[in-house]
């Protein structure tokens, strides 16, 4: 087993001590408050459990970063669609019905397990887990691009960028109606729904829960009874695109859980057995984290997907 890593250094910044230890350190924010709940960091010599304690300028710290526990995911060699790969990250096109991470329901043939097999353990431990690699995720029942880190440097790039919302996400859905204006920006804080828990929820703007959340969307074509639509993501929340349409009337072909299909395109969804949300994540661009370079890739519609636009434009059901 590798040994704990210890980062010493000084603070250069005043302010909340989490920010200014995550500065001087080079970790994530949220590694060095985790570092700090497990008793791993101490400061002028005493330990620091209060991520807001106020930060003083000139102060020394010591934190103590422990051996990256084992994955739990198991390598499987499960094929993989690679966008673009380098010795610091994988650009993936993932397929729709594969989960990105093993959890419970999902134990294994998940992306994680792709990837540990794929890149035979080169994927970053950030986070205290070792080989994740997992910098965002996107739905089981949604295709397309995400990246993975391998390595630390690059984890800390991607989630800082995605922190500051900068990565340039663009998704292709297929949506119930047709949106009026037909192109606007859905701003809604979103966070766990009061009524069930495993789902999202738009909440008010007064709301002290949730997160706020910023949709783009503008209509690429107009279908029989539906749309197919361009998303923008300002901010990055869980299930923020389907959480958005659906509270504007509009929620995603195939998507059970926050809209109903319209009966019109259901016996068009079974008829080309759809049986997941019409969305995709079509591009995906980031700043290199090593080389500073931005990059951008991008990929077709899935057959499916491709079908199911087909069909619902020839249709006058």
């Amino acid at each position: 087993m590798s040994e704990s890593e210890v980062i010493t250094g000084t603070v250069a910044t005043s302010g909340r001590l989490d920010k200014a230890l995550a500065e001087a350190s080079g970790l994530s924010r949220e590694r060095v408050k985790a570092l700090m709940a497990e008793g791993a960091v101490t400061v002028d010599g005493s330990p620091a459990i209060n991520p807001s304690a106020k930060a003083q300028s000139g102060s020394t710290f010591i934190i103590t970063v422990p051996p990256a526990a084992e994955a739990e995911a198991q390598p499987q060699d499960i094929p993989l669609e690679i966008a673009f790969e380098d010795e610091h990250l994988i650009v993936v096109n993932k397929p729709a019905g594969m989960v990105v991470h093993p959890a419970a329901g999902n134990p294994d043939g998940t992306l994680v397990n792709a990837l540990l097999h794929h890149c035979k353990g080169q994927l970053s431990g950030i986070g205290g887990v070792a080989r994740p690699g997992i910098v965002h995720r996107i739905d089981k029942d949604t295709s397309g691009l995400l990246v993975v880190a391998k390595s630390t440097a690059a984890h800390e790039g991607l989630a800082a960028q995605l922190a500051d919302h900068s990565i340039k996400r663009r998704y292709h859905a297929v949506c119930g109606g047709h949106p009026n204006p037909a192109s606007g920006t859905i701003k809604a804080r979103i966070g766990r729904s009061g009524q069930n828990r495993k789902k999202m929820a738009v909440l008010p703007d007064t709301s002290s829960r949730g997160k706020h959340a910023v949709t783009h969307f503008k209509t690429i074509e107009k279908l029989n009874h539906c749309s197919l639509i361009e998303c923008r993501l300002e901010t990055g929340r869980t299930h923020q695109i389907r959480v958005h349409l659906g509270s504007i009337g509009h929620a995603l072909l195939g998507d059970p859980t926050y809209g109903r299909t319209p009966a019109k395109l259901r016996a068009i969804l079974k008829e080309l057995g759809f049986a997941r949300q019409a969305l995709h994540a079509a591009s995906l661009g980031f700043d290199h984290p090593i080389t500073g370079e931005f990059v951008e890739f991008q990929t077709e519609i899935p057959a499916d997907m491709r079908e199911l636009i087909d069909e619902t434009a020839r249709s006058d059901r």
